[in-house]
């Protein structure tokens, strides 16, 4: 669960980490994209996170106002996700972090291999 020391923050870093301060949640912004998944495409997505743990960081991320859980009344019943606008700007910055550890891990494979 969040804690609750990073929620009441009140500089915009600290919000933004108290949103997006659990190693899933970034993850779970760019498996989903820009496109709809149910829950169970996501937990098949990343396979290492439990049910459990998907089901938590989901809610928080609806709470944070990231996504958007459309519940059907169907038989079976059927739940899918979608990031809001406020989701969908993460977007370039989580792919400017992968482009930053991308870069990082190249250099840091040459100076292990030059020593």
């Amino acid at each position: 669960m969040r804690q609750n020391k990073m929620t009441q923050c009140s500089c915009p870093l600290g919000k933004a980490m108290s949103a997006l301060g659990s190693k899933w949640k970034p993850i779970i912004v760019m498996v989903i994209r820009d496109r709809t998944l149910r829950f169970g495409e996501i937990a098949a997505r990343i396979h290492v996170i439990s049910r459990k743990v998907l089901t938590d960081q989901l809610r928080e991320m609806e709470e944070d106002g990231l996504l958007i859980r459309e519940e059907f009344k169907e038989l079976p019943p059927r739940v899918e996700y979608s990031l809001t606008e406020k989701g969908i700007a993460l977007l370039p910055i989580l792919q400017l972090l992968e482009e930053w550890e991308a870069r990082f891990a190249m250099s840091e494979m040459v100076s292990v291999n030059n020593n």
